[in-house]
């Protein structure tokens, strides 16, 4: 029988597997949808993506004109900010991530870890663990053009993404990136150094935007005794919001939408009347000639306000990130239809109003509120608070998904990730990130007090992901649509330039909040370095200390190693060799079961792997031996499944590896021992689709009865092995309640061989006696000799991380009283 193809364990699927085989549930990004289904999920979007970016008319202008300038009766200052509005919302979230960006996405998944995995796929720059840099060539080779060639099948964004092959600038750009480990290392860097502002941004905009919302109190009291009311109250809103977390976005997804929908309304509505009311001429501020007016004659002080003018744009980032949940055109179907013109009205209709009132004697002078007719400020004020915490609840979700994504790549402590939807695999909560989020948004709305310093914080956050996705969709656009490096480079010097120059305006604000976002990113870049150092560190020990098939045929004599009826499985995260923490578990117990597993879970760098690509199953060692490995993957999207449900599959695809023939030319030792190049064709593993066999499971049977039902061939070919089963002692029969196992084939299957029979009987035997989980606890120290920094970063900071963060991430939820484990010291 014709054995399956063997893969790369990294690769996500086979050449020529079906691009709708997804895995993920059906990612509307990578496939055309319905028109109705289109606009329905254009309709969602409203309430999950846009939240954040409609709420931005709350504080703009407040910002803008916060102490850099002043407004003056010639209204350039005013007009030239609204220009500066209009081209920036124009230029960054319209022409670039609408009509750019949004093509990106890897496998409809979006945000800057998604273009990280995307480069990675397209050229061996990953440093992640399991990057296995020193697998040969052609495993890598294949891993990428395969993952090209599904992208390119997938989603239709670029023909040019199937294979290796493109122009001399993506062949350049891609061997430079292959040869350097600094330039892989400043990839990854740039990555978490976007990652981190996201972290950051999702403390900052809930506290500018229920803060703003709150502020509009100021207009409805007595003078100062807002300032007693508006921190209370924003501080009551940002608890409830974060303690409400743990429900889930789904529970009250059906009122988002509408929210945001009826908030664009009102300020478009509000904006037409103060246009229309006050100065209907405002429109000639569209034009950019006010922008050199307004940089002529504030000079510094204008270009400082840009600071503030950028918030405009906050939330354009969440388009991309959020690009899983929906589909590419109901994102953009969204925005050019009911987003972007509903702001633009507002924004001219702030413009049209402060044209005309100079002199106001509130100190909120310049903000939304007060161009807010009187009679309708108070529902304004109740739907601008639901409509912030709508946006704060967008951008709280991108944090958790941000995390998950970091956390699957080996990038951030583990913690506990609850999935709060049985639909959209997206809506996480994490607990400990929910809290921490919590008391850094109150620590700031307390400290700062004021949108000044919460717009300078803000604002360098937004500006700094924009930046590193800027610089990351450049080398998209030559490695993987293979466009012309003339064409990534006037990507990244339009864009660049206008966001550096934002940036920049950011940056001067140093001392006066812009530090915070600084200051959380380094916290949380400091961890996710550590903890990616001691993770690489860890994987290195176990890749150089991995032991061979043929140790364990030279260790059994001497020995004389037993095997016990059942199923052990040994967690290991090598997909090849056998684990030190193996060989230090039979060196000092020289017995394991008669069928051992050695699963390995991969997280590779895609967001879903389809069930039928999931299982790679291979043998270690002669067939008698009954070695096998399976390596399940897994993209940072996936969701694992129950441990009856992962158990039943495993067994399933073992018993479909053994029947279908996949080690038929299974090594053979030779004097005891097998070659190294049978060594090496042991490690190639084949993908075992899932839901071929089918296992039954009954309870209520009897030892005697299973053993009835099995007798005859489960131990036929144990005398032909050099490590011996014991032989059964005489003893009086037990009844024991046992459940009995059997395998469903495939009804047009032809009958197996006898030595496939026999070998799917010991599995039955075995998953009968029932599967025991081995599992390695290792401890890891600086060796003798190491520098005080490598110390102080292993023996402390990791270790600190190590014991704080929740515990390695198993298939499947390990039953306590089948446990193993085993302690090991890994110096580093």
């Amino acid at each position: 029988m014709k054995s399956p193809p063997p893969v790369d364990p990294e690769s996500p699927a086979p050449p020529g597997s079906s691009p709708e085989c997804k895995g993920g549930g059906g990612r509307q990004g990578s496939r055309r949808l319905p028109w109705r289904m289109t606009l329905s999920l254009a309709y969602q979007s409203l309430g999950v993506v846009y939240g954040d970016l409609s709420t931005s008319p709350l504080y703009v202008y407040k910002a803008a004109f916060a102490e850099d300038i002043q407004h003056s009766e010639t209204n350039e200052e005013i007009l030239g900010v609204l220009s500066f509005v209009f081209w920036t919302l124009t230029l960054v979230p319209l022409l670039k991530y609408v009509c750019v960006v949004l093509r990106a996405d890897d496998n409809g998944e979006g945000g800057t870890f998604a273009l990280y995995s995307l480069l990675c796929r397209h050229a061996r720059a990953a440093l992640l663990p399991p990057g296995r840099a020193a697998e040969p060539a052609d495993d890598d080779d294949q891993f990428l053009h395969t993952s090209a060639a599904k992208k390119a099948a997938a989603n239709g964004n670029a023909a040019a993404l199937s294979g290796r092959g493109g122009g001399a600038a993506a062949a350049s750009v891609r061997r430079l990136l292959e040869r350097h480990k600094v330039l892989q290392r400043v990839l990854l860097v740039l990555a978490l150094v976007g990652t981190c502002m996201v972290i950051g941004d999702g403390v900052l905009t809930p506290a500018i935007s229920v803060f703003s919302a709150v502020s509009g109190l100021e207009l409805s009291m007595e003078k100062h005794q807002h300032k007693y009311v508006e921190v209370p109250i924003a501080c009551i809103v940002l608890v409830c919001l974060f303690a409400l977390q743990h429900y889930g976005t789904h529970r009250v997804g059906f009122l988002f939408a509408p929210i945001v929908i009826a908030w664009l309304l009102c300020i478009s509505m509000i904006g037409v009347y103060n246009i229309v009311h006050w100065e209907p001429h405002v429109y000639r501020a569209l034009s950019p000639y006010y922008m050199y007016k307004f940089l002529r004659k504030t000079q510094r002080g204008g270009w400082m306000s840009l600071g503030g003018i950028l918030l405009c744009i906050t939330g354009s980032e969440a388009m991309f990130a959020d690009l899983g949940h929906f589909n590419q055109l109901s994102i953009q179907i969204a925005f050019t239809c009911m987003v972007y013109p509903s702001l633009i009205l507002a924004y001219m209709g702030q413009a049209a109003y402060l044209c005309k009132h100079h002199i106001i004697e509130s100190d909120y002078r310049i903000g939304f509120y007060v161009s807010v007719p009187e009679k309708i400020r108070w529902p304004v004020l109740a739907i601008a608070i639901l409509a912030a915490v709508v946006g704060s609840q967008a951008v709280i979700t991108g944090t958790f998904s941000m995390i998950k994504q970091c956390t699957a790549l080996g990038c951030f402590p583990r913690v506990k990730i609850i999935h709060t939807s049985d639909k959209v695999h997206g809506q996480i909560y994490i607990p400990e990130i929910n809290w921490i989020l919590m008391i850094l948004c109150l620590a700031i709305t307390i400290g700062f007090r004021d949108t000044k310093h919460l717009g300078n914080a803000s604002g360098l956050a937004v500006i700094t992901v924009m930046l590193v996705t800027t610089c990351l969709m450049s080398l998209v656009i030559v490695l993987c649509w293979h466009k012309s490096i003339f064409l990534a480079f006037g990507f990244i010097i339009f864009f660049g330039t206008i966001e550096a120059l934002y940036f920049s305006a950011s940056l001067i604000k140093f001392r006066e909040g812009a530090w915070v976002p600084i200051v959380l990113s380094f916290i949380f870049m400091a961890i996710m370095c550590i903890w990616h150092y001691g993770t690489i560190k860890k994987y290195e020990f176990d890749l150089q200390n991995k032991v061979s098939i043929n140790w364990l045929l030279g260790l059994s004599p001497n020995l004389g190693i037993v095997r016990v009826r059942g199923i052990g499985l040994i967690h290991t995260e090598l997909d090849s060799g056998i684990p030190a923490i193996f060989s230090h578990f039979v060196t000092n117990l020289p017995a394991f079961h008669q069928v051992l597993i050695f699963l390995c879970i991969k997280n590779v760098p895609i967001p879903h792997v389809s069930p039928e690509e999931r299982f790679l199953v291979g043998r270690i060692g002669p067939k008698e031996y009954r070695i096998y490995r399976c390596i399940v993957r897994y993209g940072y999207h996936d969701v694992h499944k129950d441990d009856q449900e992962f158990e039943k599959e495993l067994v399933c695809s073992v018993a479909e590896f053994i029947r279908s023939g996949a080690a038929a030319a299974s090594p053979k030792p030779k004097n005891g021992a097998i070659s190294g190049e049978s060594e090496r064709e042991e490690e190639r593993m084949s993908v075992i689709p899932s839901g071929t066999i089918r296992m039954m499971e009954e309870d209520g049977a009897t030892a005697e009865d299973t053993i009835a039902v099995g007798g005859g061939s489960s131990r036929g070919g144990a005398a032909a092995r050099e490590i011996l089963s014991p032989a059964p002692s005489p003893s009086p029969p037990v009844v024991v309640p046992r459940k009995r196992v059997r395998f469903v084939l495939p009804a047009a299957s032809p009958r197996p061989e006898p030595g496939v029979r026999e070998e799917l009987q010991e599995l039955m035997d075995a998953r009968e006696a029932g599967m025991a989980f081995i599992l390695g606890h290792s401890y890891v120290k600086a060796k003798s000799g190491s520098s005080f920094f490598r110390r102080l970063v292993i023996n402390f900071c990791y270790d600190f991380l190590r014991r704080n963060s929740r515990g390695p991430n198993y298939a499947v939820t390990i039953p306590h009283a089948s446990t193993l484990e085993v302690g090991m010291i890994y110096y580093v």
